[in-house]
């Protein structure tokens, strides 16, 4: 089955194609999401910033939603992360994703435009329905907490 997301550019700084996500491989799970700047940003150590991506998009399906998520090379390498850790967009919402760029490192960053900053996924929805109980049918785990099967 097809789904189709619109997309519609927002941002001047898209003069071409050429910022619109993308999958970098044909394995690829996530599209990368770019910097829609004029030129270059200094992300501060332990700082974070909003970068715009120059893009709005409407999934309008309620059983999907999309998930901004940290390019892990960036993550790893630079420690350039999410600021909300993953981002949610949710099927109605139709204003232009934004970047929460984190640098937790000691390190200045520069974010030059274009450059892939994030990554989005879409994923299926389950919209549950909830049955009020007075009492769980116990399971092996039942109300052990963290850490309960050990290391």
């Amino acid at each position: 089955m097809m789904n189709t997301i619109e997309i519609k550019i927002i941002n001047s700084c898209i003069k071409n194609f050429s910022l619109l996500p993308t999958y970098a491989t044909t394995g690829s799970s996530g599209l990368d999401l770019r910097a829609c700047i004029k030129q270059k940003i200094k992300l501060k150590s332990k700082k974070t910033i909003l970068v715009p991506t120059g893009i709005a998009i409407h999934i309008s399906n309620p059983y999907i939603t999309a998930l901004i998520l940290p390019r892990s090379g960036l993550g790893h390498k630079k420690g350039i992360v999410l600021g909300n850790l993953v981002g949610l967009v949710d099927s109605d919402y139709q204003g232009e994703i934004m970047i929460s760029m984190w640098n937790r490192s000691i390190k200045d960053f520069c974010i030059m435009p274009g450059d892939r900053i994030a990554q989005i996924v879409f994923v299926p929805i389950i919209r549950p329905n909830f049955n009020i109980v007075e009492d769980f049918k116990e399971s092996i785990r039942a109300n052990k907490g963290f850490g309960h099967s050990g290391v």
